[in-house]
């Protein structure tokens, strides 16, 4: 069985073209996956759309979003140098990963939803028996993955991400390019949250692992192991 994992990160910097407001990738999102997996016996691959820096998000760094595992990362020379310059979706092979995971910020919002050649990378994952994931943002990832039948990924699948009502509590509604859940319900998406907004919550719909915002990465990853250990099995929660 593969032991290997490729997570994939923004490099966008901005909200679009407005340099007045900065984001990034949302480092715990990483982190808790990263941790997690890595703790179960899973090696873990980088990757990002351009390649190269990857830009943190500094509002994941203030006092209230930086927690223990998140400073121990920063912390450790070895960990942190994986975002300094990391490959793309076209430096690795499909067949090395057993899993595909897209981690958030709102970054990912101009660089994940077009990538072709990350789509090609979930889509072959997910064929060879794979788990795709993501949490928060990242599922801008899953929108225009589709299948070699031509459907899309998230056709008729429960899914999760970034909440509308979340957008207007993180107060950057106006600055986003769509809403992700209207997105994802577009595509014919299932698409479910948490009654309470930034709240962890996470689900899993076969070997198709979503969860909603930054405080579910830990959930997240839970469900993600179990994918790759029991694929099949749809719960929430």
């Amino acid at each position: 069985m593969k032991r290997k994992l490729v997570a994939v990160v923004t490099n966008q910097a901005t909200y679009g073209e407005d340099r007045r407001h900065a984001t990034g990738l949302w480092l715990s999102e990483l982190v808790h996956f990263y941790d997690g997996v890595t703790a179960a016996g899973w090696e873990v691959d980088v990757i990002s759309p351009s390649g190269g820096a990857v830009p943190l998000d500094p509002r994941s760094l203030g006092r209230w979003s930086r927690d223990g595992a998140t400073r121990r990362f920063q912390d450790d020379p070895a960990r942190m140098a994986k975002l300094r310059d990391t490959p793309t979706a076209a430096d690795v092979t499909a067949a090395e990963y057993a899993g595909i995971f897209y981690a958030g910020g709102h970054g990912v919002m101009w660089d994940f939803p077009d990538d072709v050649p990350l789509q090609l990378l979930a889509r072959t994952v997910y064929e060879q028996g794979g788990v795709v994931s993501s949490v928060c943002h990242g599922a801008c990832g899953l929108l225009n993955i589709t299948l070699s039948d031509g459907t899309h990924l998230v056709e008729g699948r429960t899914v999760t991400g970034f909440a509308t009502i979340e957008e207007d509590v993180a107060r950057v509604k106006d600055r986003v390019p769509f809403l992700l859940e209207d997105e994802l319900r577009k595509r014919g998406a299932h698409y479910v949250r948490s009654r309470v907004p930034m709240t962890p919550y996470a689900v899993s719909d076969g070997r198709l692992v979503t969860g909603q915002n930054p405080y579910s990465g830990k959930a997240v990853t839970r469900r993600i192991l179990d994918a790759l250990s029991l694929p099949g099995s749809t719960t929430a929660g």
